[in-house]
């Protein structure tokens, strides 16, 4: 009998259950070590202003993505602004001393200016 139960409790709970609903807030270690990879400008490299930017801008997606699915996360919404500061004062800092990379970086990521 509670077997049955639990089985039933179970159905029960993934019937309410959406893949919508799950929802990884932060990058996961393997999307990280993609990003620098990929944004690095040396070997030894992990932390530069373009390898930062890359790491803001992938996880304002994933957090814009989290805000149209929860409207009224307003922390994460804070958040997601602190980040976008962070992103602009770091594009800033690129634009007036490596204004090569900095249109490089506008190019790779598809921002504006």
């Amino acid at each position: 009998m509670a077997k049955r139960a639990r089985k039933k409790a179970v159905k029960e709970a993934l019937h309410y259950l959406r893949l919508s609903d799950i929802v990884i807030p932060m990058l996961t270690k393997r999307t990280k070590q993609n990003i620098i990879k990929e944004h690095r400008t040396n070997d030894a490299d992990t932390g530069s202003a373009d390898v930062q930017v890359a790491m803001l801008t992938k996880q304002i997606s994933e957090l814009t993505d989290h805000l149209k699915v929860n409207p009224k996360d307003n922390h994460s919404r804070r958040g997601l602004l602190k980040m976008v500061g962070k992103r602009k004062r770091l594009l800033s800092y690129l634009s007036r001393t490596n204004v090569a990379g900095y249109e490089l970086i506008l190019k790779k990521l598809n921002l504006k200016k």
